[in-house]
C-alpha cells in the first residue's frame, strides 16, 4: 500500500513539472514567434487588398494583444485544439496525429538499435580496457560521433539501395504493398542513421560507468569468493553501471527527436521531422507551436520513464 502512494505521489509531482515544462515551452515558442520581426504577419501575400488582409488578421487573431492570443491558444490546446495551419487550412492536431506514429516508430527502432548494441560494447571495452578492441571500438565511436546524418544516409542510399539494391531508399512503403515486412525493410536504413545521433554516446557513457564499477570493493569481494566472471559481470557490474546510462538515455531522446529532421528529409519520410522542417520553411507558426508542445510532452513523458526505470534497476533508488 505504501509503495503504491509512493508511486502516485511520484507520477503527480512529476505530472506537475512537467505541465509547468510544457507551459514555458509553449509560451517561449509563442511569444518568440509573435513578436520576432514580421511574425505570423509575414505569410500574408503582397498582392491582397486591404480588405482582405484586414479578413485575414482577424482570423488569425493578429488585431488582439499577444498575451490574450496566449490564454486563448492554452485553453484551445488543453482541449486538443493547437490552431489551424495557415498553409494547409487543416487543424495542426490533424496534421500531427497523422505524423507523429511514423517518427515515435522511427525513433523507437533507432532507440533500441541503440540501446542493443551501445550497453554490450560499452561493456566490453569497459572488461577489455586498454586492448586493441577497446582502441578499435573507440575509434569508431568517434567516427560515429563525427560523420554527418545527411552524409551517412546517402552514403548508405548509394550502397544499399542504388548499387546492391537490396533496401528501398525512401519512403514508408512501396507502391501497392503495405505489409509488415515492407515497412521493416524500408525503416532499416534510417534507423540505422539516426541510431548513430546516439549509439556511440551511449557507449561512452556505458564504458565510463562500467570502468568506474569494476573498480569498487564490492567487485572485488564478489570476485574473492569465487563468483564466475559471468555472474560478477550481469548482477553486479551491468546492473550498478546502468543507473548513469539510463539517466544518459533519457537525456538523449530530444536528441534522437532533433535527428528525425534530417533523417526523414533524405528518406523521404511522413514524419514530425520533416513535418517540423516544411512548418519553419512555410513560416505555418501554429504548426511550430504545436510541434513545439508535443515535443516537450514526449520529452517529459520519457523523463518519469527513466525515473521509473531507476527503482527497477536498483532498489536502492527510491521514487521521490
Amino acid at each position: 500500500m505504501v509503495a503504491g502512494q509512493e508511486v502516485v505521489r511520484f507520477l503527480f509531482q512529476r505530472i506537475a513539472l512537467g505541465a509547468l515544462v510544457i507551459v514555458f515551452a509553449s509560451a517561449l515558442t509563442f511569444f518568440f514567434v509573435n513578436l520576432a520581426p514580421g511574425g505570423p504577419a509575414s505569410v500574408m501575400r503582397f498582392d491582397v487588398t486591404a480588405e482582405q488582409r484586414e479578413a485575414l488578421i482577424k482570423r488569425m487573431g493578429l488585431d488582439k494583444p499577444v498575451t490574450q492570443r496566449y490564454v486563448e491558444w492554452v485553453a484551445g490546446a488543453v482541449r486538443g485544439d493547437f490552431g489551424t495551419s495557415l498553409l494547409t487550412d487543416e487543424p495542426v492536431a490533424q496534421r500531427i496525429s497523422e505524423r507523429l506514429p511514423n517518427t515515435l516508430t522511427l525513433a523507437g527502432a533507432a532507440l533500441l538499435l541503440s540501446i542493443t548494441l551501445g550497453i554490450p560494447i560499452g561493456l566490453i571495452q569497459a572488461l577489455r580496457r586498454g586492448s586493441a578492441l577497446d582502441h578499435f571500438l573507440s575509434f569508431f565511436s568517434a567516427i560515429g560521433l563525427a560523420v554527418p546524418v545527411f552524409w551517412l544516409g546517402i552514403v548508405l542510399i548509394l550502397v544499399f539501395a542504388v548499387s546492391l539494391r537490396v533496401l528501398p531508399s525512401a519512403g514508408l512503403t512501396a507502391i501497392g504493398d503495405d505489409t509488415v515486412l515492407e515497412r521493416i525493410r524500408h525503416l532499416i536504413l534510417p534507423t540505422v542513421v539516426l541510431a548513430t545521433t546516439i549509439l556511440p554516446t551511449i557507449v561512452r557513457f556505458m564504458r565510463s560507468a562500467a570502468i568506474e564499477v569494476l573498480q569498487e570493493d564490492f567487485i572485488r569481494t564478489a570476485q574473492s569468493k569465487g563468483l564466475a566472471p559471468r555472474v560478477v559481470v550481469t548482477r553486479h557490474v551491468l546492473r550498478n553501471a546502468l543507473i548513469p546510462v539510463v539517466s544518459a538515455i533519457g537525456a538523449l531522446v530530444p536528441r534522437l527527436l532533433g535527428g528525425t529532421v534530417v533523417t526523414e528529409s533524405v528518406f523521404n519520410l511522413p514524419g514530425m521531422g520533416r513535418l517540423a522542417l516544411d512548418a519553419a520553411v512555410g513560416r505555418d507558426y501554429p504548426l511550430v507551436i504545436g510541434l513545439t508542445v508535443v515535443g516537450a510532452m514526449i520529452a517529459v513523458a520519457t523523463t518519469v520513464i527513466v525515473d521509473i526505470a531507476y527503482t527497477r534497476i536498483d532498489p536502492r533508488v527510491r521514487l521521490a
